[in-house]
């Protein structure tokens, strides 16, 4: 079977590491998985694209202009024939749209993984609305939780189109991993507590400082580290300064060596706002690090209460203070709860089960479709 991603890439964030580690278990067993990366000519992130192609993994530019570009469609569709793909994949509300109006009534199986909707500002609530129209159209939808699968619903998708599938991945980069920070100066000895994320709002890195700032009062061997990129960077970077922690905290920016970094880590933390299934959680795990994380979407079905990690209240500064306080403290508790989630990582949420479950869909979809230009079908 030949599955075609289409996306357009901010980074290497949730959805970029569920394509890559899809497209390493589609092509490791027989399949082929291409990508297609769109070049934004406002912002031409191409940093899924030269991944994938140094992991030898076939990839594409899409050139797209401005907000609307007509000939988008045209250049999917030349694609889809120059690939021959079965099945084209679109992840998030941009390759939603141009690939419904490129490659409806065509004959290829249309899929699309709803990873999440953010919603901030009109704009971005419009495409929300829109993508969801669009997705009607689809042959198929994944929704990566309850929570997305029942607004998809809502929505007017029709709920026998809808599956639910869950983030996987592969555990085999985490392994063993060295802890990298701790090479570094002023960080070898303390106690580090982390977040991974990109720097925008909803992921809450600014509840993570305020709470920083109680956490130190308590343990002042504390140190704090935020991996990850952003729009939020220079905010993020002036709240360090009045709230006088620039000897406690580090903001590493986009990193390669994230199995590393995770490594180094005592305490990890998911401050945000809004969520689907965020795979730093999953990463975190597979190193065997216990999480603090705000109960919001589908992190309760991984963070569990007590059992992988402790929950807080989205929002609730004091009560992620308290919580990383006790972690801190604790050192046999942060390995039982760090073992715990690694062995539910791998039980339930590897890239293998992921893939297998893409898999079953598409060969579904297939079933559905009407005979078009696929060469494994």
């Amino acid at each position: 079977m030949r599955i075609l991603h289409i996306i357009s890439s901010g980074g290497m964030y949730g959805a970029e590491a569920v394509i890559l580690n899809m497209s390493r278990m589609l092509n490791a067993s027989g399949h082929a998985s291409m990508l297609g990366v769109f070049a934004n000519s406002a912002n031409p992130n191409l940093q899924l694209h030269e991944a994938a192609k140094r992991e030898g993994i076939e990839s594409h530019l899409i050139p797209c202009s401005g907000q609307v570009d007509r000939g988008v469609g045209g250049r999917i569709w030349d694609l889809v024939v120059e690939t021959g793909a079965d099945v084209v994949h679109a992840h998030g509300y941009k390759a939603d749209i141009y690939g419904y109006l490129a490659l409806r009534g065509r004959g290829v199986g249309l899929v699309s993984t709803c990873h999440n909707w953010l919603n901030d500002g009109l704009l971005v609530a419009f495409y929300g609305v829109a993508d969801r129209l669009v997705l009607r159209g689809f042959d198929g939808v994944v929704a990566v939780s309850e929570e997305v699968r029942q607004t998809l619903v809502r929505s007017g998708v029709k709920a026998e189109k809808v599956r639910l599938i869950r983030n996987g991945i592969d555990l085999r980069p985490f392994d063993q991993a060295e802890p990298v920070l701790r090479r570094e100066e002023g960080l070898a000895k303390r106690l580090l507590v982390g977040i991974v994320g990109r720097l925008s709002v909803e992921k809450g890195m600014d509840i993570f400082l305020r709470a920083a700032a109680e956490v130190v009062k308590e343990v002042p061997e504390a140190a704090f580290v935020i991996a990850g990129d952003g729009p939020e960077r220079e905010p993020l970077e002036a709240m360090v300064d009045s709230l006088q922690l620039r000897d406690c905290v580090t903001l590493l920016g986009r990193r390669e060596d994230m199995p590393g970094i995770y490594a180094s880590m005592d305490v990890l933390v998911s401050a945000s706002r809004k969520e689907g299934l965020p795979m730093t959680i999953l990463e975190g795990m597979a190193s065997c690090r216990p999480w603090v994380a705000t109960a919001v979407g589908a992190v309760p079905t991984v963070v569990r209460d007590g059992e992988t990690g402790v929950l807080v209240a989205s929002g609730d500064v004091s009560g992620l203070a308290a919580a990383v306080v006790s972690l801190l403290r604790d050192k046999e508790r942060r390995l039982a709860l760090g073992g715990a989630g690694r062995r539910l990582v791998e039980q339930e949420f590897s890239a293998q089960r992921m893939t297998e479950d893409y898999l079953s869909l598409y060969e579904a979809v297939l079933g559905k479709a009407k005979p078009g230009l696929g060469g494994g079908r």
